[in-house]
């Protein structure tokens, strides 16, 4: 009987959705407020660091709402013979596990590829001295967005768009860094900011100041991920020499123990 009510419901709510009489998308933009309070604060520069912009985090982050609803509906279905206060606390449980579950991959995905993602914007930035020699910091930007890595190209417009409006202060840099916590991302924000404020004829001491600093950034960089490799490559021998140690010693057991037994 029980499996019966979920086979019925789930096709009522196939057929429903099929007319269009359930929009899982307008539901979600409905109560849009209510789902972003539940939306991670780093989850947009996840998105961006996995997908570059090729993908909308807001339309990401909807799939994962409905995916969770959907999950959620299916289990009421489940135990809606048996439903009391426990198994309706684990059917929220379950969804919201289904809902995290989008989060956690990307923030894995992140930590996976750290040293790759936290290297790009040094690297942007060095390239960014070329036009900063020719152009304002502010020109200079906005000629740099297309050859930009994809992750950072919506901030950087958002970061022009509010100098183009005539805010001079240091917040637009600060909230580029917060938006894209990479590492040293505040310091090589506020170096940008000051570079922009020199006089002219400071301005290539102070690119000189900026371009050795970016250096020294890539090159820490570069040192650990050198670093991690030769830690892999050390555990990967000492687990081979510690295979190939017992290996050894079984055989050596089992010589001894085939002589004592034909002796």
């Amino acid at each position: 009987m029980m499996w019966e009510i979920v086979v019925i419901g789930l096709l009522l709510i196939i057929v429903l959705y099929s007319r269009g009489l359930i929009d899982g998308n307008k539901f979600v933009k409905d109560n849009d407020a209510l789902f972003k309070v539940i939306k991670e604060d780093d989850y947009d520069f996840y998105v961006a660091a996995k997908y570059g912009d090729s993908v909308e985090a807001n339309k990401l982050f909807e799939k994962r709402i409905q995916n969770s609803l959907v999950v959620l509906v299916i289990l009421v279905l489940l135990f809606i013979s048996n439903l009391n206060f426990i198994n309706l606390i684990a059917c929220f449980a379950a969804a919201f596990l289904v809902f995290k579950s989008g989060y956690s991959n990307l923030r894995s995905y992140y930590k996976k590829h750290l040293h790759e993602i936290d290297l790009l914007l040094p690297y942007y930035l060095k390239s960014l001295e070329i036009l900063i020699q020719h152009y304002t910091i502010p020109v200079a930007l906005s000629k740099s967005i297309d050859s930009a890595p994809a992750i950072f190209k919506d901030g950087l417009r958002e970061l022009i768009n509010k100098i183009d409006a005539g805010d001079s202060s240091i917040d637009p840099y600060m909230e580029f860094a917060k938006k894209y916590p990479v590492r040293d991302s505040m310091r090589m924000m506020r170096l940008l900011y000051r570079l922009g404020l020199g006089s002219q004829e400071r301005k290539q001491e102070q690119l000189i100041v900026f371009s050795r600093t970016i250096s020294s950034l890539q090159a820490k960089s570069r040192e650990t991920k050198y670093k991690e490799r030769l830690d892999r490559m050390e555990k990967r021998t000492m687990i081979m020499l510690s295979t190939t140690g017992v290996g050894v010693m079984l055989i050596l057991l089992f010589s001894i123990m085939q002589t004592m037994t034909f002796s």
